[in-house]
């Protein structure tokens, strides 16, 4: 069974994969305009099924019938399809192609009806499911998709509601030969890291990384958004707000993978994935691995913990002091080991099958560390490590969207972001090179019959998450200065993401209309619950796909090389490393009406 190693690429368009996993359930494929899935009638409209906000763009595409009306109605959900009157028509757009899937489709731009309420539109004789304008639509998806996490906890007894459970797993663990400790060892906790119940440090690196990133972007969100968790009083001492209360979970669980030395070691697995069975029911030993050899931690995990601690500290200071101090503690330590020691990288002993998440070059997640320091501490050894980074690799040629196994963006924003002084012309590079990449994205969206931002060399494993790294880009570019059309085209991820997309699918577990079904995720096949757990993010289509379920597909489009089926790993997988950017998007949408 699987789980991903990957090559780093100078660009995110390239970093395309090798990751991996498996599984089984109903299949699900796309060749023709809009088939809906488990065999249910073709939808013909590919739509926002969340919805829209009141001010903000809102298209749906068709695809292109000869000798059809082009006009187009829509009409208000509450009154009979006989005697609706349309609040607004509208003419659909002129054909395009869409490379992306090969589809001739038409726009219908509705943009101009603001008022609340629940829609259909009404075109070439048919009635597309309901949608909603609202202020508040994006608040259920952002507090799914969240919860998700919860529902990934390891180490803890779990229940979301409506049967989707577990008892506490993966109590205890030991250390594996590779790790260079023998011996049991008492830790527990962190999330099962995608459709197995592995827990990896690097993509918890990145993971915890953009969601304390969009806690500190977009406060006036996160702090008052319920989660309904286990009390965190019990838990940590403290009060916390739902949101860093879930992400502290993680947390611990990062820093009971540091060494004394301050190295971290780089995952806690079995050797084997197990069956798909409830995560209770694994009683395969969950060990801490190694790199095999002296000295057995790694750079890019111990570079990584020293950047999202040294967030954490800044994030937790304000409701536990004791815990930010700790954090800050853990993250110079790592920055010390990692500086020390620049170039361990890791790949999986022999023995060891689970997600290797190999990573050639360090250097990136150093920096990362480098700039997070600083930015917490102010202190001129950080900053200096930061300056000697940039020297190596300027703003102009590394500020792109952003992923586990490419992080210097983050470096470079936290810098520009940070309230200290630093260097004001380095600064405004940053903002300038991010304005220009945003601004690459806007235009290549327009080309875009579905609208997103995505090239076609985009739909690689997990490309669902490189429309919302891309949108996290496209966030911060306005954060830097206001820009409307950058904001509107990270929305357009969120569209595309939900149902405007070739096959008019939600992407997300239990949003929208028509949601996928069939994620590969061991607790939605073991639970014995029709429908998946909610709030995860598949990962999407993928023109090269890396399992024998997938490569039953014929050679399609790089949009409709997708299929929902649990077997199907490197197109319907989720992870946790997926749901955080689209977390943050989340958290950026509803922040356009707060």
């Amino acid at each position: 069974m699987n789980r991903r190693a990957v090559l780093k690429f100078a660009s995110l368009s390239a970093v395309a994969a090798a990751f991996d996993k498996v599984s089984e359930k109903d299949a699900f494929a796309c060749p023709s305009s809009f088939s809906a899935q488990g065999g249910a009638s073709p939808r013909l409209f590919a739509l926002n099924q969340a919805g829209y906000l009141p001010g903000a763009e809102k298209v749906a595409t068709l695809p292109v019938q000869h000798g059809g009306d082009s006009s187009f109605q829509i009409v208000p959900e509450n009154m009979p399809a006989q005697v609706a009157s349309p609040v607004l028509n509208g003419t659909l757009s002129a054909p395009i192609l869409d490379a992306a899937s090969s589809d001739r489709v038409v726009r219908a731009d509705f943009s101009r009806l603001t008022t609340p309420g629940i829609y259909r539109l009404v075109a070439q004789g048919q009635r597309s499911d309901p949608f909603s304008i609202g202020k508040d639509i994006y608040r259920e998806p952002l507090r799914l998709s969240m919860r998700a996490f919860y529902g990934q906890r390891c180490g803890c007894a779990v229940d979301l509601g409506g049967g989707y459970s577990h008892p506490a797993c993966h109590l205890s663990g030991a250390y594996h030969p590779s790790s260079g400790r023998k011996g049991t060892v008492v830790n527990h906790g962190g999330w099962h890291d995608a459709g197995d119940y592995g827990r990896y440090i690097v993509n918890s690196g990145i993971t915890c990384g953009t969601l304390l990133w969009a806690w500190e972007l977009y406060p006036q969100i996160l702090r008052n958004l319920s989660l309904d968790l286990p009390n965190s009083v019990k838990q940590y001492g403290v009060k916390l707000p739902d949101y860093l209360a879930e992400v502290r979970w993680n947390l611990e669980w990062m820093l009971s993978l540091q060494d004394d030395d301050g190295g971290v070691w780089h995952k806690q697995t079995s050797e084997q994935f197990c069956a798909f069975i409830m995560p209770e029911r694994d009683d395969l030993t969950s060990y801490i691995i190694g790199t095999g050899a002296s000295p057995y931690k790694n750079t890019c995990a111990t570079a990584d913990l020293a950047a999202v601690m040294a967030i954490a500290a800044r994030c937790y200071s304000e409701y536990d002091a004791s815990f930010s101090a700790r954090c800050l503690a853990a993250s110079k330590r790592a920055w010390s080991w990692a500086v020390a020691n620049p170039d361990v990288t890791f790949t999986n002993p022999p023995g060891v099958g689970t997600g290797e998440y190999g990573d050639e070059h360090c250097h990136d997640e150093i920096f990362w560390a480098s700039a997070e320091l600083w930015r917490t501490t102010g202190e001129r050894q950080y900053e200096l490590a930061f300056l000697d980074g940039v020297a190596a690799q300027a703003p102009e040629s590394a500020i792109k969207a952003p992923y586990w196994v490419y992080v210097a963006p983050m470096a470079y924003w936290t810098y520009a972001l940070a309230d200290r002084k630093g260097s004001e012309p380095l600064k405004e590079r940053i903002r300038k090179q991010t304005a220009k990449a945003a601004q690459e994205l806007v235009e290549r969206r327009k080309l875009s019959g579905y609208g997103n931002t995505m090239a076609l060399t985009d739909y690689i494993w997990g490309s669902n998450s490189v429309a919302a790294n891309q949108s996290l880009l496209l966030l911060i570019a306005d954060h830097f200065q206001h820009e409307p059309a950058a904001v509107e085209a990270a929305l357009g991820n969120v569209h595309y993401v939900l149902g405007r997309n070739c096959f008019a699918v939600s992407w997300v577990t239990q949003v929208g209309t028509n949601p996928f079904q069939h994620p590969h995720h061991r607790p939605s096949a073991a639970d014995d619950i029709t429908a998946p757990w909610p709030g995860l993010m598949s990962g999407g289509p993928n023109a090269r796909p890396g399992d024998e379920a997938a490569k039953t597909l014929p050679t399609l489009p790089p949009m409709r090389m997708w299929m929902d089926d649990q077997r199907a790993y490197s197109l319907n997988e989720v992870a946790i490393n997926w749901n955080a950017p689209l977390v943050f998007l989340l958290a950026g949408a509803n922040a356009q009406v707060s």
